[in-house]
């Protein structure tokens, strides 16, 4: 019976809007208006449901209470039934609906130097399930990047090729299983000019299950991004490109990429270290699917020595 205002993202006024339902990812925050103008007499249900997946959950249900109500004092009706979990519409026009607030927009820069274009696929590797990108699935080293990148003392850390900039959309069907589901292991970074504009493409494609494809909430650690726009299909970047907003887009570190869709976002580099990219999804994560990027470490003071013990680090630990 009540609607919501949402007011804040991730830490950033929003253009308020108001919704029946909201739709949240893992790793998102947000900050929403309820105003208490129902019946008085009575307390209220309010429920959260699973989407995405089909849930093999039911409602979580709470209570929203009028006092002086005794709070426990169930609601006259049944709680709320949930969106379908397979609707997506409503929750990429949710996405599509979130502006910066007109008093707090923080202007994007007009131009990136860099695009990096991520395909998100299920894969195998070795007769394991993983999730990958651009057709690697990402394993984090036995030394830390940081200190890797930092002390002259540690060699051949990591795989020092360069993670891949992009796929070849002619040669990948988004809309079908991998033909060929198999993919490399890799701890390749990607390191970034400091300082520079870099746009990153999420492109969704199908699991290896057919006519599926999964949302992937993605992460990005040290930064707020810009969020440029949502699409359905492949990226095209010259008539997409077009269409993203460069005018108020929100600020978040946590985006949705939805089914067989597109999410485009803008960043600065301008953070010096080494920081992830990844699906919130934890399985996902731990699966491979994430990406590291570096910038600027050359300006990242000295490493204590508290923080050695792993890898090539171990015995130049002290107390």
């Amino acid at each position: 019976g009540h609607n919501m205002t949402i007011v804040e993202a991730d830490g950033h006024y929003v253009d308020p809007f108001v919704v029946q339902r909201l739709f949240i990812y893992s790793g998102e925050t947000y900050s929403v208006l309820i105003k208490a103008d129902q019946d008085p007499t009575r307390n209220y249900w309010m429920g959260t449901n699973v989407v995405g997946r089909k849930p093999a959950t039911p409602t979580g249900a709470a209570i929203l209470n009028y006092y002086p109500n005794h709070p426990k004092r169930s609601p006259p009706n049944m709680a709320p039934a949930g969106p379908l979990w397979n609707d997506t519409a409503p929750r990429v026009n949710q996405s599509r609906a979130i502006k910066a607030h007109p008093g707090y927009v923080v202007p994007p820069p007009q131009r990136s130097v860099r695009v990096i274009t991520m395909l998100n696929t299920q894969n195998r590797v070795n007769g394991h399930t993983k999730w990958g990108v651009n057709n690697f699935s990402f394993v984090l080293p036995h030394t830390p990047y940081l200190i890797a990148l930092k002390e002259k003392y540690v060699k051949h850390a990591f795989n020092p090729t360069p993670a891949p900039d992009s796929y070849s959309p002619a040669d990948y069907d988004i809309f079908r299983p991998p033909p060929n589901p198999n993919a490399s292991l890799s701890d390749s970074i990607y390191r970034l000019e400091f300082g520079s504009v870099v746009d990153v493409i999420l492109q969704n494609a199908n699991s290896l299950t057919a006519n599926n494809s999964e949302t992937h909430p993605w992460h990005l650690h040290g930064h707020d991004f810009w969020v440029l726009g949502f699409g359905h299909g492949v990226y095209n970047p010259v008539k997409d490109s077009s269409k993203l907003n460069l005018v108020n887009p929100i600020m978040k570190n946590t985006v949705p990429l939805f089914p067989y869709g597109w999410t485009a976002i803008r960043f600065r580099a301008d953070n010096p270290g080494v920081w992830f990219f990844h699906c919130h999804i934890e399985p996902h994560l731990y699966m491979g699917m994430g990406v590291v990027f570096e910038e600027g470490v050359e300006k990242v003071g000295r490493l204590p020595s508290s923080i050695m013990g792993c890898g090539q680090t171990k015995g130049h630990r002290s107390p």
